[in-house]
């Protein structure tokens, strides 16, 4: 049978916030399908913290952007 094309779901204009960790060279950063990247770290377990971080203040609805601390 044949569908129509424009009969596909409706998206959400707001993506879901599904985060993952990528590597370069000796970093690790965090990525998520919004578009958001977190900074480059040395450690993994810090790149999955700054994702959870993402992911968690986006599901309580804030409007959270990242920014790092100084130090």
């Amino acid at each position: 049978m044949y569908q129509d094309p424009s009969d596909s779901p409706v998206h959400s204009p707001t993506p879901t916030h599904t985060t993952t960790t990528v590597e370069r060279g000796s970093f690790c950063l965090a990525r998520c399908a919004c578009g958001w990247s977190g900074p480059a770290r040395r450690s993994r377990d810090r790149a999955r913290t700054d994702a959870e971080e993402h992911r968690s203040s986006h599901a309580s609805g804030s409007s959270h952007s990242y920014q790092e601390k100084p130090r």
